[in-house]
């Protein structure tokens, strides 16, 4: 069953990022008659997903299965208010595609959104918009190996737009318009997607599916396909492709939202019930299996391997022991053997880190087991090996695996992951009432894929609970034992370097007997936060009032710390815990850059008092305790997720960080690895040049934001770090957020005790409070920067400063909305008409803490001989908002979304904290909260014109391009 543990890790699934169709311009065609009546055929007694389980079916979703074979459920979940989420999944992905076809189940997904029988051509955007449903988003889908899926999150969802969304997704699946035209518009489009993939990334992502499927069709099914095939695609194809796998028995759709089950169910029947396709169902293809090469050894049968050399990209190692796919019967025994699985995983997983922690021959290493495709059964090993010995970083690894296959583990080490583990299983519990209907859907859709059923998070809980004397030492050593099996073991070594290794190598390496290391295993060592030191003494806020919204109150304390306070009442389970102080990137000069970017890696690492990175690990055992670091324009922020139950030991972290913060070396060693493992590959591609240079270039080259390089990263000092970070905590004032499911009183004793008890803030020098962010020169001529790899692809960005501060927050809102119809206009331009970029980006920033440093930001992926025309489109958009503004229904399609979008994330405590945060010191943000709405809503054509007037002028416009080095020589 799909549980809390599933993840699908491997071979992540083709995300198309293109809108559903909603209600605009269809075709003409007469609309079915109202679902009125309840459906015909709901099997509340028969759930098709749960036959031959022993797994009790949940209640809460209605199951129903047509007599042509079509499968679906419902359920009704108001999380948020008045959206109903809807899944279409089609059984046939890439593996269900011949050689001729390859990328066609993605192409169709594309072209089932372009035209459909509802739906005139170009339409679906448009028309999604209008109804709420943003791009992207609320509106998306997926090609997988074995399956495709339409998304559509329909907010307020009205049974007239219901009805309507369903008639129009009845259309698409049933009847896209597979002409000439449209693939002439459309293969460009998945050719940019395509192109905007290639590189280093793909190569390598190509070769190890290779390696480790090789001899199964998933060894060369990549769902984005071939240049070759998708050029090469005609209507008669892709139609046969359609109607060969588009049919009502391997269709399943799934809804889950703020709507009467019954009316959902008999929804679906009435515009899917009559669908039937000529012809006999097609069997899908046999998926193949691994074998062993002849003469392999059983114990460890090495099968392919390969060595890829990639210039630039971090050293990896891949190896698998691989297993024939077997389609499981999905019952409690089976799911009680996955959760000792994973106990054994985590184990191993903890023994790995802790051996990385140390000062290893590795960055990191992981051990997972999956089900890929339904194509293998497999036990994964990862790791990045620090230099270019990477036989010792293997026999590293090797050495922790053959202690754990050696000898069993202690019930100590069992109990902490089962600790793990239930806090994480009785949280979700906690949480069930507020799980999110696309969540649910998706989960349901993940568990069809998969073949197996869905359990409530109450059940898992009990399952787990009830198995807790299963969890043995000798029980968790057997199937870890069994983890470690295999028909072949495959291996990928990723280097950077030329004759480092080869295949050769790579398998000899791995017949190598490992030598067990037990120096890894974690000893028992019981933690309590009652024996750590208290940050100071407990002192009461001198004023404690409400600030006039919600329940929310403001504590303050005489050593200049300041707090909001809310039990919002609506969310079991959840809290979230967040910290401001001092004084974000204005605290450091030029040459800090280096220290500010490590900090935001391995400054929590570093400790807390008496605590070290693994301390910290043991003392959090069984909690729900979270530790983020964050470096932002005028503040360092802190956060961290937790509940009601493990709040006041969440406040003592945060609040002894500050007050007694611990300064290891190794966590900075291992960033700074990091980061010098990372860099070389930054140059790759577009993405990554911007990556590395955008944040510097849009800030004016100030080094603060360069990304260090080798020099600066080989002459970081430990010694340094501390004494650029060590005042840092101890300056400006602190603002401390609680949101959530809380009991107030207990929260504020919480505060007491940490927040309260801390010494008085420091200043923050006058100096750092006098940076501000500056913007570059304007520059008729863009700055270019290049990239090395390959030569069919570039970016271009234009920026235009705006502005800062909070006294004009709502000009920033209404700069958002701007962003959103420029976005749409350089959608049709480089997109739709001339399929150039698979997914032009648009955003407008504007920072609050600071006073300037705000930017309009338009960037595309794009091949090198269309930059030019990037500029032009961009400057030709800027140049008719000024003059014109937009259209009215151009407004709408900006508006409508956004409103949307804010009526369902007001109903979470995080939306509140997020517009509050600063409150304590800036009264800005409370005096202008009550015209949010407005600003995002109702902003008029005249005021787009006026804003886009105001910054978008083409005499402010900074220019960038990132171009091929090969194409320049």
């Amino acid at each position: 069953m799909v549980s809390p543990l599933y993840a699908l890790r491997v071979l992540a699934p083709l995300v198309l990022l293109v809108p559903l169709p909603l209600a605009a311009q269809q075709a003409a065609a007469p609309s079915a008659p109202a679902a009125t009546a309840g459906p015909r055929y709901a099997q509340p007694d028969d759930p098709w997903l749960f036959r031959g389980t022993d797994i009790p079916p949940d209640r809460e979703w209605l199951f129903g299965e047509m007599p042509n074979g079509l499968r679906y459920a419902v359920r009704r979940n108001s999380v948020p208010p008045g959206q109903v989420s809807i899944r279409i999944r089609i059984d046939a992905g890439s593996l269900h595609e011949r050689d001729n076809e390859r990328g066609f189940a993605h192409l169709i997904e594309h072209l089932s959104f372009r035209e459909s029988k509802y739906l005139s051509n170009g339409q679906a955007i448009p028309t999604w918009q209008r109804l709420g449903a943003s791009f992207g988003s609320d509106t998306n889908a997926e090609t997988s190996p074995t399956h495709t899926v339409y998304k559509l999150d329909l907010p307020n969802a009205q049974r007239a737009s219901l009805e309507e969304t369903m008639k129009l997704l009845s259309g698409m699946i049933r009847e896209p318009a597979l002409s000439e035209a449209n693939l002439k518009a459309e293969v460009p489009i998945v050719l940019a997607e395509r192109r905007e993939r290639t590189g280093a990334d793909m190569r390598v992502a190509t070769a190890t599916r290779e390696t480790l499927f090789a001899g199964q069709l998933l060894a060369d099914r990549a769902p984005i396909g071939t240049v070759e095939t998708l050029q090469g695609a005609t209507p008669k194809a892709v139609r046969a492709f359609h109607d060969r796998w588009y049919r009502p028995e391997n269709t399943v759709i799934v809804a889950a939202g703020d709507a009467d089950p019954a009316y959902l169910a008999a929804l679906i029947e009435q515009h899917f019930a009559d669908w039937k396709v000529a012809g006999e169902p097609t069997q899908a293809p046999d998926f193949g299996k691994p074998v062993a090469p002849p003469g392999a050894d059983p114990e460890m049968p090495v099968g392919e391997t390969r060595v890829v050399v990639e210039p630039g990209q971090p050293r990896g190692f891949n190896y698998a022991y691989l297993r024939p796919y077997v389609q499981v019967v999905d019952n409690l025994e089976y799911n009680r053997g996955k959760l000792i699985d994973a106990v054994g995983e985590a184990i191993i997983n903890r023994r790995l880190e802790a051996k990385a922690r140390s000062g290893g021959s590795y960055l990191y290493a992981a051990v997972q087991t999956d089900d890929i495709s339904r194509s293998t059964s497999g036990t994964f090993v990862a790791f990045a090996p620090l230099s270019a010995d990477w036989r010792a970083a293997l026999a590293d690894v090797r050495s922790v695996i053959a202690d754990a296959l050696a000898e069993p583990p202690t019930q100590e080490e069992i109990d902490r992951e089962l600790a793990e583990f239930d806090v994480i299983f009785a949280n979700q519990v906690e949480q069930t009432v507020v799980q999110a209907g696309s969540k649910l859907a998706d989960d349901l859709v993940q568990a069809v894929d998969i073949r197996e059923a869905v359990a409530s998070p109450a059940l898992f809980l009990d399952v787990f609970r009830g198995m807790k004397d299963r969890f043995t030492p000798e029980a968790v050593f057997q199937h870890t034992q069994r983890l470690f099996k295999g028909t072949v073991v495959r291996a990928l070594y990723l280097t950077p370097v030329t004759g480092e290794a080869s295949a050769a190598d790579v398998a000899a390496a791995l017949r190598e007997p490992p030598k067990a290391d037990g120096s890894s295993r974690i000893a028992a060592q019981d933690i309590s936060f009652a024996e750590l030191p208290p940050v100071g003494t407990p002192t009461a806020p001198v004023s404690r009032r409400p600030i006039g919204i919600f329940d929310i109150e403001q504590l303050d304390y005489a050593n200049g710390v300041r707090a909001l306070v809310w039990n919002s009442g609506n969310e079991p389970g959840r809290v979230t815990v967040r910290v401001r102080f001092g004084s974000g990137w204005r605290a450091f000069s030029g040459d800090e850059g280096v220290y500010a970017k490590l900090g935001q890696m391995a400054l929590v690492g570093s400790g807390v008092g008496p605590l070290g990175q693994e301390e910290l690990d043991r003392i959090t055992t069984g909690r729900k305790v979270g530790f983020n670091f964050e470096i932002k324009d005028g503040a360092f922020v802190f956060q961290g997720l937790t509940r009601q139950a493990d709040l006041a030991d969440q406040l003592y972290l945060f609040a002894a960080k500050l007050a007694t913060p611990r300064w290891d070396a190794n966590p900075l060693e291992r960033a700074r690895a990091s980061a010098r493992l990372a860099y070389d590959s930054y140059g790759r591609n577009p993405n990554g040049v911007l990556g590395r240079d955008l944040e510097w270039l849009l800030n004016n080259r100030d080094p603060r934001f360069a990304t260090p390089g080798p020099e600066q990263l080989a002459a970081v000092t430990p010694e340094r770090f501390r004494a650029i970070w060590e005042p840092l905590l101890k300056q400006g004032p602190v603002e401390v957020e609680v949101f959530g499911d809380i009991d107030t009183e207990a929260a504020v004793q919480a505060l007491n005790r940490t927040f309260g008890a801390l010494p008085q803030r420091q200043a923050i020098p006058a100096e750092a409070l006098a940076r501000t962010p500056s913007f570059p020169s304007v520059n008729g001529q863009p700055v270019v920067l290049r990239h090395s790899g390959e030569p069919e692809q570039a970016a271009a960005a234009i920026a235009w400063p705006t502005g800062g501060g909070s006294a004009q927050l709502p000009e920033s809102r209404k700069l958002e909305v701007l962003a959103e119809i420029f976005s749409n206009r350089l959608l049709d331009a480089v997109r739709e008409n001339a399929g150039a970029s698979y997914a032009p980006q648009v955003v407008s920033e504007w920072p609050l803490d600071v006073n300037s440093g705000g930017r309009f930001l338009a960037l595309a992926q794009i091949p090198p001989a269309q930059v030019p025309q990037f500029f032009v489109e961009a400057d030709r958009i800027a140049a008719e908002l000024a003059a014109t503004g937009p259209t009215p229904d151009e407004l709408e399609r900006a508006t409508e979304p956004l409103r949307q979008l804010l009526v369902r994330l007001q109903t979470g405590h995080t939306f509140w904290l997020n517009q509050l945060e600063g409150a304590t010191t800036d009264p800005n943000r409370l005096a202008q909260l009550p015209s949010l709405m407005s600003d995002y809503t109702r902003p008029t054509t005249e005021e787009m014109g006026a804003l886009a007037a105001k910054y978008l002028q083409p005499g402010k416009a900074f220019r960038l391009q990132v171009l091929p080095e090969k194409a320049a020589r």
